[in-house]
């Protein structure tokens, strides 16, 4: 039992990863964490417009954790533990895991094409430092074969 840490956004990679973590939860009794990440804005030029814009962006963040989490639920019949955070996603990540020490994999997906993800690239350059290990999903990797490894 733990719980698996999936980063969700709206592309395969992330789709991929959250079906890995569901069925390796689904195998194992363990459950499965759905953390989105908003990155803060930089520029304070006009207040108001820079509030609206975060606002706006947390809750498209929000709507896509919350439709993994009914996936997730339909597949599996467990809700998943939902968080969204705003700031950098490594600085992000590294915190969540240090105040969740049940999680025991972060899991992430690579791109089928061009280069990684920035948290791909980061966590894959510092795995030694996690305290949890590090799941990256080839991004051609088919479902079928997400499932069979999930499941074994």
């Amino acid at each position: 039992m733990g719980v698996y840490l999936v980063i969700v956004d709206e592309t395969d990679e992330a789709r991929k990863a959250l079906r890995f973590a569901m069925g390796w939860a689904s195998k194992s009794g363990g459950s499965v964490q759905i953390l989105a990440i908003v990155q803060a804005e930089s520029f304070s030029a006009f207040g108001a417009v820079q509030a609206t814009i975060e606002q706006e962006a947390r809750d498209r963040a929000e709507a896509i954790a919350t439709s993994a989490a009914g996936n997730v639920y339909s597949e599996s019949g467990k809700m998943p533990n939902i968080a969204v955070k705003v700031g950098d996603g490594d600085r992000i990540v590294r915190e969540y895991l240090t105040e969740n020490p049940e999680v025991i994999a972060l899991v992430l997906g690579a791109a089928a094409e061009g280069p990684s993800g920035p948290l791909v690239t980061h966590f894959s350059a510092h795995t030694g430092s996690l305290p949890c290990p590090l799941v990256i999903l080839p991004g051609k990797m088919s479902n079928e074969d997400i499932d069979r490894i999930a499941g074994a």
